[in-house]
């Protein structure tokens, strides 16, 4: 799926890239394209996050920690 398969209705930005298989170690393999959209190299430290009922988010651990920092100041604006 050269480029993500675009999801009906939806921008661009949201994209699906494929399946992956679980290996025997628990191991998966972002799909090319995916890794190369959002500059995932090898050695590079991903955060997964997950709820029973929704599924797992897989993102960089800076882009969670740059949305806490974010909300963080957004509360302590409103204490003031």
């Amino acid at each position: 799926m050269p480029g993500g398969k675009h999801i009906l209705g939806k921008s661009q930005a949201k994209r699906v890239f494929g399946t992956a298989k679980v290996g025997d170690r628990g191991q998966i393999v972002i799909p090319k394209d995916a890794r190369e959209l959002f500059g995932i190299q090898p050695g590079d430290t991903l955060l997964i996050v997950g709820e029973a009922g929704t599924g797992l988010i897989i993102s960089r651990p800076e882009v969670l920690n740059d949305l806490a920092s974010e909300i963080l100041r957004n509360v302590k604006k409103e204490d003031q």
